[in-house]
């Protein structure tokens, strides 16, 4: 079976999303499948893991209006911000590029029995609607897989226009995939019937973990992107300038604008890390004391940390924007993880059982 997977990002770019179309795309080849990835793949040489796995990598293209590669370059600028400023709402600018992206790259591609196209950005849905409407032979079967909502995305507004679109690729294809059972809220009730829930997923192989030892001073860290008033750090941070106690909180993140106002009287208390790739990022996770999962504030969003926080074997903490967890957190800096967060049934998500999920769609319509 040909299996063609469409998505912005995929290794070595970290993301939710990236992370969605590797995993995905190297356990349906192992499976024996016939898959390939079209990215913006950039200058990242792909031939030795296409030849460990069998992947075909081929590239969307090179994007002319800012949108980053797998190695996170982009052509960002002077006219393309200011172009990105004036139309980021009103044309979904530059993730509209991809929408004609999507459009040539299967006119490309030829007859595919599976396309599996993976947002955000909901463009890429866009542009594989407005093939397959005009080549419904070329497309046997089309999962639109989707991270987060768009139109009824609770954080991001849209103009009423984008309904259109959204709409036209809910009709065509035949299933729409969501990581958790709260997101099929995000959608419009006439496509409810398609929505499948099926988790991010990961490789539980070759995992290298530390051998965990208590730290000297309580040590808990933070990996990934905060927003403000979304899912915001602001009001943690001033709980913890508030203390008078030693501590050590390590925070993964490539933006530091929400920690910068707190850094001097935190001091050597808070240590900010740059991104690291995935496999180093678990081992370094299972050094801590415990972890900090910031809540989203939509009901419709979940973090896919949880689930690498969750394969560390540490104490997890969950705390929201307001941070109104003060009693518990405190007995976690006790060492008191009583109350620390279950994952339940971590093998949902094994990138093996989610794969086979995807297949399992495939055949119900066969």
């Amino acid at each position: 079976m040909k299996i063609v997977i469409i998505s912005q990002n995929c290794y070595p770019r970290l993301s939710p999303r990236a992370h969605r179309t590797t995993e995905l795309a190297i356990e349906l080849s192992r499976q024996g499948y016939n898959v390939t990835v079209y990215a913006l793949l950039g200058n990242y040489d792909y031939s030795k893991i296409s030849e460990t796995t069998g992947v075909k990598f081929k590239s969307l293209g090179i994007s002319k209006f800012g949108l980053p590669d797998n190695l996170g370059k982009r052509k960002n600028n002077y006219l393309n911000r200011i172009v990105r400023k004036m139309f980021r709402m009103t044309l979904e600018f530059p993730n509209i590029e991809l929408f004609w992206m999507t459009k040539r790259v299967l006119k490309d591609e030829g007859d595919i029995d599976y396309l599996i196209t993976v947002a955000h950005p909901h463009t890429i849905h866009w542009g594989a609607s407005n093939f397959v409407k005009a080549n419904k032979s070329k497309i046997k079967f089309w999962v639109a897989d989707c991270g987060d909502p768009f139109m009824k995305d609770p954080f991001n507004k849209h103009p009423f226009y984008f309904s259109f679109l959204e709409k036209q690729w809910g009709r065509l294809c035949d299933y729409i995939t969501v990581p958790i059972e709260e997101s099929r809220q995000g959608y419009y009730d006439e496509f409810k019937g398609k929505i499948k829930v099926i988790p991010q997923g990961f490789s539980f192989e070759n995992q290298r973990l530390a051998e965990y030892k208590q730290n000297e001073v309580i040590t808990f860290a933070y990996s990934g992107v905060v927003y403000k008033d979304k899912r915001d750090p602001s009001m943690f941070l001033e709980y913890l300038c508030s203390l008078n106690i030693d501590f050590k909180f390590i925070v993964y993140t490539n933006n530091d604008s929400l920690y910068k106002p707190f850094m001097d009287t935190l001091g050597k208390r808070i240590e900010l890390r740059s991104y690291i790739p995935r496999e180093e990022l678990l081992y370094e996770l299972s050094k801590m004391d415990f972890l900090i999962n910031i809540k989203n504030e939509s009901g419709v969003q979940q973090p896919s940390k949880l689930i690498d926080y969750a394969l560390t074997k540490r104490p997890i903490i969950e705390i929201c924007s307001k941070f109104n967890q003060k009693e518990i957190f405190e007995q976690f800096l006790a060492r008191n993880f009583q109350n620390a967060l279950s994952i339940d049934d971590i093998n949902k998500y094994n990138i093996k059982n989610v794969a086979n999920q995807f297949i399992e769609l495939f055949n119900l319509k066969r």
